[in-house]
């Protein structure tokens, strides 16, 4: 069974227990939303096309985590002229895990849901800082290295002699 659903203008073909990645959503992760745009539903002998969309049907989802997509680089450039501009984007995404397609009057429980745990957000910053303490209280103290002498300052160069005066100009009106 499968079906074609629009989300924030676009098109997809999902199917139960699919992941799926769209524009950012406005849902939390580990939240269950229902999609109600369903433009196609198909169960294998029958196909229900919408005008434009399929009455009662849904297509029940679980928000797993929101992300930022991969880097386009847009390079615009006008020849002869001298003129470049880089410009870079990461798209905000939102993954989802398909539950199950809906026909009318049907519901979802939550409970019976299939999808993966949703995924953490690392916090790099304190984890860091956490490591380093267990490991400086763990090591025993080191013996400490005999210390380098300095080496003798070599004497500052002499000055240089004043720059010459140039020679005053002769007149040559003979």
């Amino acid at each position: 069974m499968y079906a074609i659903i629009n989300i924030l203008g676009q098109q997809y073909k999902v199917q139960g227990g699919q992941k799926l990645k769209v524009h950012r959503l406005a849902a939390e992760a580990g939240k269950h939303v229902e999609l109600d745009q369903v433009l196609l539903v198909s169960n294998g002998s029958t196909v229900s096309v919408g005008t434009p969309t399929v009455d009662g049907a849904r297509v029940a989802a679980k928000v797993l985590a929101h992300s930022k997509g991969d880097t386009v680089l847009v390079f615009k450039k006008k020849r002869r002229k001298g003129y470049q501009k880089m410009n870079g984007h990461r798209q905000a995404i939102t993954e989802l895990w398909i539950e199950a397609i809906l026909g009318k009057g049907e519901k979802f429980d939550a409970s019976k849901s299939t999808a993966p745990a949703p995924k953490a957000v690392k916090a790099a910053a304190p984890k860091a800082k956490k490591e380093a303490a267990p490991k400086a209280a763990k090591a025993p103290a080191k013996k400490a290295a005999p210390a380098k002498k300095a080496a003798p300052k070599k004497a500052a160069p002499a000055k240089k002699a004043a720059a010459k005066k140039a020679a005053p100009k002769k007149d040559s009106k003979n």
